[in-house]
């Protein structure tokens, strides 16, 4: 006659860790992506002028 489901070993300790950890990570939210959500919304020209700086610098005028 075969052990009662109570009786046999507990061997899914690491899987129920490993599936709660990763269940964690999943529903958290990155620093990186917090960072990137919190910058302002409108941009100075600083940007803009380095890239017509660089096209200039190519040599595309127009």
């Amino acid at each position: 006659m075969s052990k009662h489901i109570s009786d046999q070993p507990r061997s899914h300790g690491a899987a129920r860790l490993r599936e709660f950890t990763k269940k964690e990570r999943e529903t958290g939210l990155h620093p990186a992506v917090a960072a990137l959500r919190s910058r302002p919304k409108t941009r100075d020209g600083d940007g803009r002028k380095t890239a017509e700086y660089v096209r200039i610098e190519r040599g595309h005028l127009t």
